[in-house]
């Protein structure tokens, strides 16, 4: 389990990253988000150990970062957007040089730069210099070094970067296994890979922690659509979780809940009042978001404070 509490950094007088506290358990892999400098990166390298904080704390199942560094470090693997490779080496050299640096020896050595091959599928470009490789099998041996070790805590920067869809799906797969026994923090501006990835998104903005929600509770909403001709919107009022009824156009309802998870019962007691008062109902659905929608609305000051807040809360 990851634990980062308060973390602060300041450049100057500039705060990029301000009082930042989440958990993360194991298993599960978290989207980061933000615009350019909100702070993601800051927060990546502070965990890592590469950046020290101002304030705050890290730890990574029970190890702490500021009196373990060289021993929590040990246990992650960090790929930054920028490939720390070496382009005069080859692929081989590489990883060689990247396991010495993790401290493996003799036969672990072999078998885990054997393991990264296999899992980045790089056999082929084994003995190719990096500087001749394309950018998606750059993007491919950056990932090779950062799993070796099997980690516990793998940080990831856009790591579909360059790459192809067939090759997009293979580092899917690849995440999704190495999930199953670590914590994966993954920073990306495509929200498609958030969705297909992730468990839970955290979302900065200004350097503060915004949103801690997860996925599948984020792409609901408040509202409800309801399609019908019945007129008494006071009597659907009247119904218990729902604040207001409003109507959108000819033969439709747009309803707000009081909270998301009473949005079943709640598509049922409707539909019940209707039905019973003779009139017809063409469709009722509760409202969806999608994750780019959330992302913007935060963006431009849109998004309810309150529901942020209390996803924050949910997921802490």
């Amino acid at each position: 389990m990851l634990n980062v509490s308060n973390l602060t950094r300041s450049y100057g007088s500039f705060v990029a990253v301000d009082d930042v506290s989440f958990t993360i358990k194991k298993g599960e892999i978290i989207g980061l988000l933000g615009h350019n400098g909100a702070g993601k990166t800051t927060i990546m390298k502070m965990i890592s150990g590469y950046l020290e904080a101002n304030a705050g704390e890290v730890s990574l199942n029970g190890i702490s970062l500021k009196s373990q560094t060289k021993l929590l470090q040990q246990q992650l693997g960090y790929l930054p957007e920028n490939l720390p490779v070496y382009p005069e080496m080859t692929v081989a050299e590489y990883l060689d040089y990247a396991a010495d640096l993790k401290g493996m020896k003799a036969n672990v050595k072999i078998a885990e730069i054997k393991r990264a091959i296999q899992a980045t599928d790089l056999s082929a470009k084994l003995l190719a210099p990096i500087e001749t490789l394309s950018r998606g099998y750059k993007q491919r041996v950056g990932v090779a070094q950062a799993i070796l070790g099997r980690p516990k805590l793998l940080i990831l920067d856009e790591p579909t970067n360059g790459l192809d869809p067939e090759q997009t799906q293979h580092m899917r797969a690849l995440i999704k296994e190495i999930a199953k026994d670590a914590t994966v923090i993954l920073s990306t501006h495509i929200m498609q890979e958030v969705n297909a990835l992730c468990d839970r998104v955290l979302i900065l903005k200004s350097g503060r922690l915004v949103l801690n929600e997860k996925l599948a509770a984020l792409q609901h909403s408040l509202h409800i659509t309801v399609k019908t001709d019945y007129k008494n919107k006071q009597n659907l009022e009247k119904i218990s979780g729902i604040k207001q009824v409003k109507s959108c156009g000819e033969n439709t309802l747009f309803i707000t809940i009081s909270k998301q998870e009473f949005a079943q019962n709640i598509c049922s007691d409707i539909s019940k009042t209707i039905i019973e008062a003779g009139a017809r109902l063409f469709e009722i659905y509760p409202q969806k978001r999608d994750l780019e929608t959330v992302f913007n609305q935060i963006n431009s000051n849109e998004y309810n404070q309150k529901e942020s807040d209390e996803g924050v809360e949910n997921a802490a």
